[in-house]
């Protein structure tokens, strides 16, 4: 049986946003703002939409949600994330610690609590 966590607790807000697309990682980056994240930043939540202009978007900034990941796959339980620069995140043992439930290596992505 596949488990989906797909919306489990999610919360959200709308920012205004620059070259951010759905399902990347992003920052906080200017009052009211988010943009996307370098490798090895922080992020604070997955874009979740982005209006047709894309001048706005939906950020998830609590709950499970589902990210694409490079490099070596994540530890399940808690570990460290950070983004990869590329939309993503990366397991990073300096990155902020996040509660992995579910990894797939096959479509390389990852689900943790925000």
């Amino acid at each position: 049986m596949k488990l989906s966590y797909e919306g489990i607790g999610q919360w959200a807000a709308t920012f205004a946003c620059t070259g951010v697309s759905e399902g990347s990682v992003v920052k906080v980056g200017a009052n009211g703002t988010v943009s996307a994240c370098a490798a090895g930043e922080a992020f604070c939540g997955t874009v979740s939409s982005v209006s047709h202009g894309g001048e706005a978007c939906s950020v998830v900034l609590g709950g499970l949600v589902t990210a694409a990941y490079s490099g070596i796959a994540p530890t399940l339980g808690y570990g460290g994330l950070s983004a990869d620069g590329q939309g993503g995140v990366k397991a990073d043992t300096s990155g902020r610690s996040y509660l992995i439930v579910d990894m797939d290596t096959g479509t390389k992505t990852v689900t943790f609590v925000l």
